[in-house]
C-alpha cells in the first residue's frame, strides 16, 4: 500500500461514521482511528422529599429517656430535608478533576441550577444541577463511586 492510498483511506474515514479501520496485507498492517469528540451533557435533577427514617436506632441504648427526647427534634429536622437523586447510572464525582475543588461541600449554599456533581456514564461527563435552593446538609456518596438510577446523592435543607 502506497502513501497515496493511505491518504485516500484517511479522507474516506473522516467523511464517514467509522471510528476505526484496520487493514493487514502480507507484512503490512495499518490502523486508522478517528478522534472521539466528547460531548458534555447537562442534566437537571428533580427535587424530591427525603424519606424519613427512624432516628431513634442511632441513639445509644444506655440512655433510653434521652434517646426519645433527642429523636423528636432530629425527626422533625429530617422532615424538611430534600434529596438530590442520581438521574442515571454511572460514576459519581464531586469535582471536575482530581486536582480541582469539590462543586459543593457540607454547609455550602446551593441555588437552583447550580452544578453539584458530575456523573460519568459511557465516557460522557454529565453535570448534575440542583433544582432546589438551600444548604447542603450531607453528601451521601463517596467520590468516584458507582451510583444507580434514583440513588440519593445529597441532602439539602431548603
Amino acid at each position: 500500500m502506497d502513501f497515496k492510498q493511505i491518504q485516500e483511506l484517511v479522507k474516506m474515514i473522516n467523511k464517514s461514521n467509522i471510528s476505526e479501520l484496520s487493514i493487514e496485507q502480507d507484512k503490512f498492517k495499518i490502523t486508522i482511528k478517528q478522534k472521539d469528540n466528547e460531548v458534555q451533557q447537562v442534566i437537571t435533577v428533580p427535587a424530591t422529599m427525603a424519606p424519613v427514617q427512624a432516628v431513634a436506632a442511632v441513639a445509644p441504648a444506655a440512655a433510653p429517656a434521652t434517646a426519645a427526647t433527642a429523636a423528636a427534634p432530629a425527626a422533625s429536622k429530617a422532615d424538611n430535608l430534600v434529596t438530590i437523586k442520581s438521574p442515571m447510572i454511572g460514576t459519581f464525582y464531586r469535582s471536575a478533576g482530581p486536582d480541582k475543588a469539590a462543586f459543593v461541600n457540607v454547609g455550602d449554599e446551593v441555588t437552583s441550577g447550580k452544578v453539584v456533581c458530575i456523573i460519568e456514564a459511557m465516557k460522557l461527563f454529565n453535570e448534575i444541577e440542583s433544582e432546589v435552593s438551600g444548604k447542603i446538609v450531607k453528601v451521601l456518596v463517596d467520590d468516584a463511586s458507582p451510583v444507580e438510577y434514583d440513588q440519593p446523592l445529597f441532602l439539602v435543607e431548603p
